[in-house]
């Protein structure tokens, strides 16, 4: 016993270093994967979907967002680290029982940004899933990336949208994701329409694109009612 402790007291120094120095390492390799800084994923939630009660997101059958600050109809949360990769990623009622209304198994990657958009209406069990990656390659110097995306129940047969009186997007269907198009930096008049008409259902009339940045212009609500449901149209800035 004594000849062993004499023997490990006189190992060279530069190799009692390199041990703690790869423990130091893999420990510190733990806590980044564990950790919402580590994991530098983005993500954020918004229901669109009128008749829905408040909504919590669950990962490994955790909360993530506070029960007193559940996702509310029409109301942005802006982007949020993520607690860990596992999944499932559940979406459950904020109301008592805690249903779990969508249950997602997702690859994050990390360093990106995510969108869940929540559509269709829990009345006629038409509840639907939007799920968008935000995060895409720069563009040249002196422009910015739109792109769009259509939650709007009611526009079955595409919305067609115009920038400064020039078509940017056309046809676009219901929960579907155009790809991203640059535009050149300034302001903007973007217009809403359905696909084969000439009624604007929604103009934007001051969206401003600056350089290097990627927006998302997406349409919620009901083309047939005039309510707080009713058709609408708002910009998400990705980065």
């Amino acid at each position: 016993m004594i000849n062993d402790k004499a023997n490990i007291l006189n190992l060279p120094l530069f190799i009692v270093g390199l041990l703690l120095l790869t423990l130091g390492i893999a420990s510190c390799g733990k806590q980044a994967s564990n950790s919402p800084v580590g994991l530098n994923i983005q993500y954020q939630i918004l229901n669109l979907s009128p008749d829905l009660f408040p909504v919590n997101l669950y990962v490994d059958n955790q909360p993530v967002n506070s029960i007193t600050n559940p996702f509310v109809y029409n109301v942005n949360h802006n982007y949020f680290y993520v607690p860990s990769v596992d999944t499932p990623y559940q979406i459950r009622t904020a109301l008592s029982s805690g249903l779990t209304l969508f249950s997602r198994h997702d690859i994050l990657k990390s360093g990106l940004k995510y969108t869940l958009f929540i559509t269709g209406a829990s009345s006629d069990h038409s509840l639907a899933e939007i799920f968008t990656t935000d995060t895409a390659s720069a563009p040249v110097i002196g422009r910015g990336k739109l792109r769009f995306v259509n939650a709007s129940p009611t526009a079955t047969t595409g919305l067609d949208i115009s920038a400064n009186g020039t078509t940017a997007f056309s046809k676009i269907p219901y929960k579907t994701v155009s790809k991203y198009i640059e535009l050149p930096i300034g302001n903007y008049d973007l217009q809403v329409k359905a696909t084969g008409s000439t009624n604007i259902l929604k103009d934007l009339p001051a969206v401003t694109i600056q350089d290097g940045r990627l927006y998302t212009l997406y349409s919620y609500g009901y083309t047939t009612r005039i309510d707080t449901a009713a058709f609408n149209a708002a910009i998400l800035i990705n980065k």
